[in-house]
């Protein structure tokens, strides 16, 4: 097993994983708000530290020269090692995504300092998510985003997903907040080409991976079927699916030429729907057979063209289904459609939990218990995190979900994070 002590070496190893947060670990010192920790706080990491590093065993001493594994040369073994280091709790909160404000109980967070170690430490999430209200100017980001990395190395061994949604138009935590001199590529309906598409990526990418980010909440894979969509709107490539589907793609290898993770959202399309899952509840009366011929198709895609996230919808599919319940919480469609007859074998994000389809209708337990039920690998905000934790963790623990469900999205994220 890997203890953090074993882990700290081996980033040596995958020191080059940097290239994909375009960071140098340097010390944010302090900038921006932040609350300190209490002695309190400060015990309870102590005591997480020593209970981490009593797993410890010998790995192989790293080498700073090496150059990042290809997905090839990644043996399985590396990832059962990491994994077989962990506690239950430790693979629980991997599979979280949430924001700095959810990991340390501060509003806004703009900086990454004692706080935010300590909580890591606590709460070893598997990623973080920044809005505009966490950006203040490039060098306070990158020295905020360069700090957070670098206490997860120190505490996991392992890179944070640190995510954004930068899609270009309206949907723009950095070009569209005023304070970054980058462009903004504007909205994906005004994209004429798959040339174009791809240029968008390229140049969100660039400036993302000069930030530190290495996930982007982009591109939007919906097929807008449904001309009165404002949810969707104009963030869509347009109605055509194999339009949004090229174009979709050119936009994520755009991302990929600077390390950026790309992701298509929102499975299993929100173009055809009217309401807005921010809100409430929102559904489509389409069958599946309706669907795959025009709003799954990029997501039928997603696993050949190299996609490395696809999010889940929480919109409502009764006639595929055969009831309410959000994609993002369902099976059938998790696991028996994207997984099983898409193809897709990549991460599984679901939409933010704290949007009104989930967090009107169920409570944080429920919704987290039901995404990993479903078969999602990472859950993004959820309302209540430690409610969120403690349902997942209850339920492994009375036998409703196995330790070997976790184990297999847990697989998925250090593959990931190992390759990158």
């Amino acid at each position: 097993m890997l203890g953090r002590k074993q882990r700290g070496t081996y980033v040596l190893q995958i020191v080059s994983l940097l290239a994909i947060t375009g960071v140098l670990l340097v010390n944010a010192a302090g900038c921006g708000r932040e609350d300190s920790v209490t002695k309190d706080e400060s015990r309870s990491e102590v005591k997480q530290i020593e209970e981490r590093e009593s797993r410890q065993e010998t790995f192989s001493e790293g080498k700073a020269t090496e150059p990042a594994l290809s997905e090839e040369e990644i043996p399985t073994g590396r990832v059962e090692e990491f994994l077989s280091g962990m506690t239950l709790e430790e693979k629980i909160y991997q599979m979280f995504l949430v924001t700095p404000e959810q990991l340390t109980g501060v509003s806004p967070v703009t900086a990454a300092g004692d706080t935010t170690r300590s909580s890591l430490a606590r709460y070893p999430v598997g990623g973080l998510v920044y809005f505009a209200q966490n950006l203040v100017s490039w060098e306070q980001t990158t020295a905020m985003l360069s700090e957070v990395q670098k206490f997860s190395y120190e505490i996991e061994g392992l890179p944070l997903f640190l995510c954004v949604d930068e899609e270009g138009g309206r949907v723009a935590r950095v070009a569209g907040s005023g304070v970054f001199q980058v462009e903004n590529v504007g909205p994906m309906a005004a994209v004429a080409s798959k040339e174009e598409a791809y240029r968008c990526g390229d140049t969100i990418g660039a400036y993302l991976s000069e930030l530190g980010f290495n996930v982007d909440f982009a591109p939007d894979a919906d097929v807008l079927t449904n001309p009165g969509n404002s949810a969707i709107g104009d963030r869509s490539f347009g109605p055509d699916a194999e339009a949004v589907t090229n174009r979709a793609a050119a936009y994520s290898d755009g991302l990929h030429a600077h390390g950026i993770l790309s992701t298509f959202k929102h499975f299993p399309g929100h173009g055809a729907t009217e309401a807005d899952t921010h809100a409430g509840y929102a559904y489509t009366g389409r069958t599946y057979e309706e669907l795959m011929r025009a709003e799954l198709k990029p997501f039928a895609a997603a696993q050949s063209l190299g996609v490395d996230f696809v999010m889940a919808a929480h919109i409502s599919l009764p006639a595929v289904t055969g009831d309410d319940t959000p994609c993002s919480l369902s099976e059938r469609m998790l696991t028996d459609i994207l997984r099983g007859e898409l193809g897709f074998q990549g991460l599984i994000v679901t939409d933010a939990l704290n949007m009104g389809a989930i967090s009107q209708n169920y409570a944080s337990s429920t919704a987290a218990v039901m995404a990993v039920k479903a078969g999602a690998d990472l859950l993004l905000m959820p309302e209540d995190l430690d409610a969120a934790f403690s349902g997942i963790y209850g339920a492994v623990m009375d036998g409703s979900i196995t330790e070997e469900r976790i184990n297999e999205s847990v697989r998925r994220i250090l593959s990931v994070k190992l390759r990158s």
